[in-house]
């Protein structure tokens, strides 16, 4: 059975740091494209940052571009998205995403973790 756990989700004051964590279990992790997507308060889930498993190429949302960092560990089944000069507007829970690089179309949610980013 395959399990995205994510973990860090924690309040912070506005420009503060959090580290998330998503690992992965019951599937070949190096053949996914991972995502980290949030949902505000009120509003639909948006995605925030990819990381892709050829290469490791990576793109962000423009709200959170040279704040956030995703990056990957192939050997510890688990993404990372590195969060600093954490805003209010951040607030939300973050999903990990995973989705097959190849083949037939395969996906699957964690179950999120809360960020609040409050004073």
């Amino acid at each position: 059975q395959v399990q995205l756990v994510e973990s860090g989700g924690d309040w912070v004051q506005p420009g503060g740091s959090l580290r998330l964590s998503c690992t992965a279990s019951g599937l070949t992790f190096s053949n996914y494209h991972m995502s980290w997507y949030r949902q505000p308060p009120g509003k639909e889930r948006e995605l925030v940052a990819t990381i892709l498993t050829f290469g490791g190429s990576t793109n962000y949302a423009a709200s959170v571009k040279g704040r956030f960092t995703i990056s990957r560990d192939n050997t510890k089944n688990t993404v990372y998205l590195q969060m600093n000069s954490l805003e209010p507007g951040d607030t939300g829970v973050y999903y990990c995403y995973a989705i097959r690089a190849t083949g037939r179309r395969t996906d699957y949610w964690g179950q999120g973790t809360q960020v609040t980013v409050s004073s």
